[in-house]
């Protein structure tokens, strides 16, 4: 079982089954919805993740949705109903985070110039997953 939460401790989240997707975002998208540089998602399948709380608000453009604590703004999720049965929690919500290393870059085509991670990682010009 893997637990998280947002900043104020409104909303919490479980899983309750091992992770099906761990990566670094690379995005324009996900810079925007996170304010930093690059993202880390961790993702699970959708009937082992349970939210509690009243506070997760979402945001939705086109097919993906963002959720967000609605009391301290803190992100938390993103769904894409072109990824069905799947959401991806951002890494730095969940409690013990340095569990879920990434497992590759995806949107390497989209990272800054600046931001170098050196690592072996499998990198994908754009989206990793299929859709």
């Amino acid at each position: 079982m893997y637990e998280g939460g947002c900043r104020c401790g409104a909303v919490r989240l479980t899983a309750r089954a091992e992770p099906v997707w761990r990566s670094y975002c690379h995005c324009e998208d996900c810079r925007k919805a996170t304010g930093a540089p690059v993202t880390a998602f961790v993702g699970f399948a959708k009937g082992a993740l349970a939210f509690e709380g009243e506070a997760r608000c979402a945001f939705r453009s086109g097919s993906a949705e963002r959720g967000f604590c609605g009391r301290c703004g803190s992100p938390l999720d993103y769904r894409d109903a072109e990824l069905p049965g799947q959401i991806y929690v951002y890494l730095g919500v969940m409690d013990e985070p340095e569990r879920f290393a990434p497992t590759l870059h995806a949107f390497e085509s989209e990272r800054l110039p600046f931001l170098h991670i050196k690592d072996d990682l499998p990198r994908f010009e754009r989206f990793s997953v299929k859709r």
